[in-house]
């Protein structure tokens, strides 16, 4: 038999009384300003999942209220309102910043860049999480990996490429380094609203044309006037998608709400992979057999001279800058190292399954 004494009765019933007090000071609502329309297949539904995610995770006290583009900024201004403290959360994509930041596209994807397990295997285990914190601190912002569309299609095409020649003067939309590479080529790089395409196509406006995957595609009707479709996707090989959060926010965070934010970014990310996965597998089967597209591969000389032409772009743009050179030298090793390893895998994969 145990004896409380007056003072040890006071302290537990104090105790017990306080702890709803401790549980209501952890609630939190948050804001989450996105660049897509809610619900955007790819990445709308991985903001989504997100916001759902946080708060299945918190039992309900970590609540994120989501915002499509516009709703609060526009979708270009997400960094900036992240890092201004106007909402706590964005999701968008580094490729945005490269404005702002020309580094922010190793993030992203690099043409000729790496492929998605190898970019977060880097993040995670090469250091480059690392080099991504220090990158975005200075626009009070703290990134995390949250989302993926996979990789690209190089993209539709009027007429077919032959030679390296045949580039010369095509007007093509793309956008990103990839869309520089292009008009080191010859091309003429143009910027057009996905929703715009169709019609540029038709008119004459542009004679090519670059967005995502076939399940993204296919929807838009690009077959119809460009039926030529290239691959590989040399200027987007990875599609990831970025959770930040206000930087002064995250530092005060306790462990275990940080903990789901990394969690339920990363379970976006491998969602994404998958939905990409098996929804352009289908788009594909769908485009050659029922709409006659004629996939093709970028000729040999293309390929090549692209390569190239990608390797001094990013110098210029990326390895200007000492981060920038540190990010380089870091992602490099990282490829280096498991270079092997993908040959060996990858071929033997393909081997398998053929």
């Amino acid at each position: 038999m145990f004896l409380f004494s007056r003072r040890t009765a006071l302290a537990v019933s104090a105790g017990t009384l306080a702890m709803p007090a401790v549980h209501a000071q952890t609630r939190l609502q948050w804001r989450m300003a996105t660049s897509w329309p809610k619900n955007l297949p790819g990445p709308g539904i991985a903001a989504a999942h997100i916001a759902k995610r946080v708060g299945e995770l918190s039992g309900g006290r970590f609540e994120i209220q989501l915002f499509g583009a516009g709703e609060i900024v526009p979708a270009l201004q997400v960094l900036d309102a992240v890092g201004t403290g106007t909402v706590e959360l964005g999701h968008s994509t580094p490729l945005y910043w490269q404005g702002k930041m020309p580094e922010a596209n190793v993030f992203t994807t690099l043409p000729f860049g790496s492929y998605a397990l190898e970019h977060q295997s880097w993040l995670e285990r090469g250091g480059g999480q690392a080099l991504w914190d220090e990158l975005y601190r200075p626009f009070g912002a703290k990134p995390l990996l949250a989302g993926n569309t996979g990789p690209s299609m190089a993209g539709w095409f009027k007429q077919e490429i032959k030679s390296l020649t045949d580039m010369k003067g095509i007007k093509i939309r793309v956008q990103g380094l990839g869309g520089e590479v292009w008009q080191r080529l010859g091309a003429v790089p143009l910027s057009i609203a996905p929703g715009d395409l169709l019609i540029a196509l038709s008119s004459g406006t542009i004679d090519a044309a670059e967005f995502l995957a076939p399940a993204n595609d296919l929807p838009l009707g690009l077959y119809k006037p460009a039926p030529y479709y290239y691959a590989p996707g040399f200027n987007k090989p990875n599609g990831p998608a970025e959770l930040i959060v206000h930087l002064a926010a995250w530092e005060k965070l306790p462990a275990e709400w940080r903990a789901i934010l990394e969690v339920a970014g990363i379970e976006a990310h491998a969602r994404g992979l998958t939905e990409a996965q098996s929804e352009n597998s289908g788009a594909l089967v769908r485009l050659v057999r029922d709409h006659q597209v004629q996939l093709r591969r970028i000729p040999t000389d293309v390929l090549a001279g692209a390569r190239r032409e990608a390797r001094n772009l990013i110098e210029d743009r990326i390895g200007a800058s000492a981060i920038g050179q540190r990010i380089l030298n870091s992602l490099r090793a990282s490829q280096s190292g498991g270079r092997l390893w993908r040959q060996v895998t990858l071929a033997d994969a393909m081997s398998l399954s053929e």
